[in-house]
Formats: structure tokens, C-alpha cells, sequence
């Protein structure tokens, strides 16, 4: 074997000996997709375990009618009479989305976007999430406003009617009305009151309510500071 045979010999056993760098670098991108997978699908699991516990054990979802039984002050501070089965309905946490009669345009958009319009879709997501979502509102006089109201409810069934009148002055009485009934008529660990002219996500909602069970009597939101002003005279 002469000297330029033995130096090819020596150059192809190199050659075979080390793996090149792009093998290297196609191993570690492999081993770095296989661990961020492993650790999406631990967080799946986990995050599916907190909230399975919260899908629906009777069938579609149903707007209610909350009658109250009055105490002469107009405010509905007296018992809830709800129309259907009494039993308590248990979601991780039940969503009031509160609206009024001049929505109709808001209800629209938000049964467009992140509110499903049908029961199925409805029932779907709060299997998903574990929170249950209805449109809050009270009544009025006027009888063509509340006949297109319960076409409405017919229509979509995601309402909680309140035996309230609907006016804004009344707010502080619809609002302890709406929690008042949805303690009442959900057994549910949180209870969110919303506005209909929000973009909600359901997802990150119910991760942040599932991250806050461990820690009871938990409130998320805007505090009111200073004296409460209790007196009916009061504008606010």
C-alpha cells in the first residue's frame, strides 16, 4: 500500500467515524420538540382533571325566571321563587353577563363571537370550561320591549330573567338580585357578574378560577374605599 493509498484510507475512516454537525443539531431539535410535547400534554391532563369534575349532569342549558316574593320596599330582598326543578345546578362557575332591554345589538355581537348561540354549542363550552353563562336582566312596562324579549328567550334560552324592574337607577337592586339568585339557582364555587359589552375568554377565565379553588372566599375585581352609603335618598 503506498503512502497516498494509506492517506485515503486513514481520510474515509475519519470521515465515517464523527457524525457531522447537522446530525447533531437534527437529534437535539428532535429531543427539545419530544420534551415540550411531553410537558404540553402533562399540562393538558392536569388542567382537564380540574375542570372535569363541572360538566353538565342534566341536559341543555335553560334560561330561568326568578320571581321574588316582595317586602313592600321594592327592592326584591325577599325569597327566591324559582319556576322549573329547585334543585341547585353545579358548575365551578356560573357567569351573569348583565344587559338590558337597548342590547339587543351587544347580545348579537357576543352570541357571534365567544357565546355560542345554540344550546349544543352552549352546553359544549361549558363542558370545556366548567362555567356556565346567561344573560341577566329585568322587566318593563313596556309590553313590545318584553314581547321581544321572550322571543328572544325562545330563540336562544341563555337568559336569567329577574322579577326586577330594569332601570338604571335600580342597578345596586338588580345587581343583589342577580347574586342572590344565582347562588340560589347554581351550586357553584364562583359567581361572575359581567357586562354585555365585553369581549370574554372563556378558556383563560376558567384556568384563572381553577388556579384561585384552592384559596376559599377569594374575590376578583374592583373594591369600592370609603363609607358605604346605605340611605335610599342617596343617588348612589
Amino acid at each position: 500500500m503506498n503512502f497516498s493509498t494509506k492517506l485515503q484510507h486513514r481520510q474515509s475512516k475519519s470521515i465515517y467515524a464523527r457524525p457531522s454537525s447537522h446530525a447533531w443539531r437534527s437529534t437535539a431539535l428532535i429531543l427539545f420538540f419530544l420534551i415540550g410535547l411531553a410537558g404540553f400534554v402533562f399540562g393538558f391532563v392536569t388542567i382537564s382533571r380540574q375542570i372535569s369534575g363541572y360538566k353538565c349532569s342534566t341536559g341543555k342549558p335553560r334560561s330561568v325566571s326568578v320571581v321574588w316574593e316582595r317586602s313592600g320596599n321594592g327592592g326584591g330582598n325577599g325569597n327566591i321563587l324559582a319556576e322549573g326543578d329547585q334543585k341547585r345546578y353545579k358548575v365551578m362557575g356560573f357567569v351573569g353577563i348583565q344587559t338590558g332591554f337597548a342590547s339587543a345589538g351587544r347580545r348579537k355581537s357576543l352570541r357571534q363571537t365567544w357565546m355560542p348561540s345554540d344550546q349544543q354549542g352552549l352546553q359544549r363550552l361549558e363542558e370545556a370550561t366548567g362555567l356556565a353563562f346567561r344573560f341577566v336582566i329585568g322587566r318593563t312596562n313596556d309590553k313590545s320591549q318584553m314581547l321581544e324579549l321572550r322571543k328572544e328567550v325562545v330563540a336562544y334560552d341563555d337568559f336569567m330573567l329577574l322579577d326586577i324592574e330594569e332601570e338604571y337607577r335600580k342597578l345596586p337592586y338588580k345587581t343583589l338580585a342577580f347574586f342572590k339568585a344565582a347562588y340560589a339557582l347554581f351550586d357553584s364555587e364562583f359567581y361572575v357578574k359581567a357586562d354585555d359589552d365585553i369581549y370574554l375568554r372563556p378558556d383563560r377565565l376558567s384556568l384563572l378560577l381553577a388556579k384561585e379553588r384552592p384559596h376559599s372566599q377569594t374575590y376578583l375585581g374592583c373594591m369600592k374605599k370609603g363609607p358605604v352609603f346605605s340611605d335610599p335618598k342617596f343617588k348612589w
